[in-house]
């Protein structure tokens, strides 16, 4: 297709009448969504002809409110479609993305390199500074964000200079699709498969179970299959007592995009490097680092790290502590052994039963998914912002294990919007968990936000409770946090909605919302015997928060290594990128001991061969965004205990000064209207029990 015109049939041709806008996936095919792409961007290019082209002098009302109000039929299709892709994706799906990527690069490329259309916003920031016109400040904001990214997209290049970018872009775009692509088929082939059951010890009957349908599923008549989630370490290395068991569970996961043959992924992570060196260079930045991070918060790469380099020392001093315990308690086992990363989190694990007379098994029955979210996730959201959930079963889901709810606001006459949660892992989902938006809330355009949870949580079998790992209550929480981002949007532009603001701040209000699962009051909501209805015992409560320093020098010093390696790779010139894949493995290596984060026991929470953040998501040289968010939410967690924390005020303020803003001014404003004061680091170094000296 190459024209505007889209079949009526096609169910994104005019917008959805479900409620909110939720896409009608009762009805919609895979055969719809290259259409409707197509349809999509041949549609918004004729809307910015129309706008470029104006005889009449540029104005907000000519030139920057149409530029929001185009690309309608592009932004329903895509948003569904990407969705699908990370959620639920099919050959056929893969096929269009790969089809799409560089049609869709392109077709950004035609916006933000159009001479007119940038004419025309120079023309209005003109008329500003001559004093001729008044912006109101989220209009001023949005003028000042178009401007940038014009900027940042090469339109004062040379038109060769602008041809190459376009080529450019168009390959980034394909190649990140590729990885991503890649990377699922990887991680589903490295899936380890278990044929006696007596491997398994250690491991919860409920986990047991769900490994036997995951074989089932896979085609295995017989075994129980132990499938991968997308960080190194794997959630059953905590409780298998096979050590042989754990040692190959864990060279399947760092070994992942690595192995050779069809699923490795290096040779399209280094091309993607590469390109990306040269587009920063191309764009006037001495590599992709300094490019991604002058449109953040961070502004420079020396912010980022300083603020690295600073905790790293501390981080592995308190890794290597930790790992003397863990030592003797494999020693005792083991006489002789040394201890490595596939005996981290059993040993761990033990040492934490041992001390605190407290092991994750024992919480597992007291964390029941479909508890922790009514009475967990949702009754925080009650208690701070007066929000209520009612599950929608008419509405129909991009699979049936989405399921869908309406959210009221005692504050509104009407629902504010819908939330979707797909909580468990398939062979045809992404690793990780995320949030996405399938509509953006505008006031301009009169919508209301739809946005979807996504976790990768063990399925068990038909009629057996979902059981829950205490790290994968904090996850579900944490996701949360990003929804009501999206819910709580209350702008005018729909590309200033919710989650639309910096990288290494985008995950601050979702790191913020992890503190209501250790509330006192919530805790005692959800924390309940699935079977006996009993509570969670209150000493085991209080052994819970006594320990949550616990092994925080291993989670820090992982994370901080892949914040570190990802740096190490996108501060590279074009010519200093490795070019034989064997050289990756060696690069990283290097990376990791000169930043000082080098400790075998302790593999980086992703390696690069499956950093999907990086290589096939939207974190490249950004993933150290988690920890700059960090500062903002321990120094924010503060705040909400000083004010008496699970408190409505406090959840107003919180919504009304910073969440509901989303990207109409900047976020820094929006955090120093809520503290009073620029952020500070003290609150993040209590937290991760680093001395405040040492780091």
């Amino acid at each position: 297709m190459t024209s505007s015109h889209l079949d009526p049939a096609n169910p994104f041709a005019r917008p959805s009448t479900l409620p909110f806008g939720l896409p009608d996936y009762a009805a919609i095919r895979e055969e719809h969504f290259a259409p409707a792409l197509v349809a999509g961007m041949a549609g918004q290019r004729a809307e910015i002809e129309q706008i470029a082209d104006d005889p009449e002098p540029a104005t907000v009302e000519n030139t920057l409110v149409p530029l929001e109000r185009s690309g309608r039929l592009l932004a329903r299709a895509a948003a569904a479609f990407f969705n699908q892709v990370g959620s639920d994706s099919t050959p056929g799906l893969e096929q269009i993305e790969a089809e799409m990527a560089p049609q869709l690069a392109a077709h950004h490329d035609a916006v933000y390199l159009d001479a007119r259309l940038h004419a025309r916003l120079e023309a209005i920031a003109a008329d500003v500074d001559a004093g001729r016109v008044t912006l109101e400040p989220d209009t001023a904001w949005l003028l000042h964000t178009y401007r940038t990214d014009f900027g940042r997209s090469g339109i004062a290049l040379p038109e060769a200079d602008q041809a190459r970018l376009r080529e450019l872009n168009a390959e980034i775009t394909s190649l990140e699709t590729a990885f991503g692509r890649t990377l699922l088929a990887a991680q589903n082939a490295a899936a380890v498969l278990v044929q006696d059951v007596a491997e398994l010890d250690g491991l919860a009957p409920d986990a047991i179970a769900a490994a036997r349908e995951a074989a089932q599923g896979r085609g295995h008549t017989e075994g129980y299959l132990l499938e991968l989630i997308l960080p190194t370490q794997q959630p059953a290395l905590a409780a298998l007592t096979d050590r042989s068991v754990r040692e190959r569970l864990h060279r399947a996961s760092v070994t992942r995009g690595a192995t050779g043959g069809e699923h490795d992924t290096r040779t399209t992570l280094l091309r993607l490097v590469r390109l990306r060196a040269e587009r920063a260079q191309l764009l006037g930045y001495p590599h992709h680092a300094a490019y991604v991070a002058e449109d953040a918060c961070a502004r420079t790469t020396d912010a980022v790290s300083s603020l690295l380099g600073r905790l790293a020392p501390a981080a592995v001093a308190n890794a290597q502590a930790e790992a003397a315990d863990l030592q003797a308690a494999l020693e005792a086992d083991v006489p002789g052994a040394r201890l490595e990363p596939w005996d981290w989190a059993f040993y761990a694990e033990r040492v934490r039963k041992e001390r605190y007379a407290l092991d994750d098994a024992l919480l597992r029955p007291y964390l029941e998914l479909d508890r922790v979210l009514r009475d967990g996730v949702f009754a925080a959201a009650g208690e701070l912002y007066g929000l209520s959930f009612t599950e929608r079963p008419d509405l129909v889901g991009y699979h049936p294990d989405v399921r869908v709810w309406e959210v009221a606001d005692e504050r509104s006459d009407q629902p504010i919007g819908l939330f979707l949660g797909d909580f468990y892992t398939r062979a045809s989902k992404r690793g990780g968990a995320w949030m996405n938006n399938l509509v953006d809330q505008s006031g301009l355009l009169g919508e209301r936000p739809v946005v979807v949870n996504n976790l990768n949580l063990n399925k068990p079998p038909t009629g057996e409770p979902t059981l829950l790992a205490w790290d994968e209550v904090i996850t579900l929480f944490h996701e949360f946090g990003h929804a009501l981002h999206g819910l709580f949007s209350d702008v005018r532009y729909p590309s200033q909605s919710g989650t639309e603001v910096p990288r290494d701040f985008v995950e601050y209000p979702s790191q913020v919302n992890e503190m209501w699962a250790w509330d006192p009051a919530i805790l005692r909501r959800y924390a309940v015997h699935h079977v006996t209805g009993e509570p969670m015992p209150q000493e085991w409560v209080d052994v819970m928060l006594a320990s949550r320093q616990f092994n925080e020098g291993f989670g820090t010093t992982e994370y901080l290594a892949a914040a570190l390696l990802d740096q190490a790779w996108y501060v590279l010139a074009p010519d200093e990128v490795p070019t034989d894949p064997a050289e990756v493995e060696r690069f990283e290596a290097a990376a990791l001991d000169r930043a000082g984060i080098a400790f075998a026991p302790v593999p980086p929470r992703y390696r690069t061969s499956y950093f999907n953040h990086v290589f096939g998501g939207g974190y490249s040289a950004g993933y150290y965004s988690y920890i700059w968010s960090e500062v903002l939410d321990a120094d924010t967690v503060e705040w909400f205990t000083e004010h008496g924390g699970l408190s409505r005020a406090n959840g107003d303020t919180f919504r009304d000064r910073l969440l509901g803003r989303g990207g109409s001014v900047d976020v820094m404003a929006t955090f120093r209207d809520l503290r009073g004061r620029d952020p500070e680091i003290g609150p993040l170094l209590a937290r991760r029990g680093l001395d405040a000296t040492g780091a």
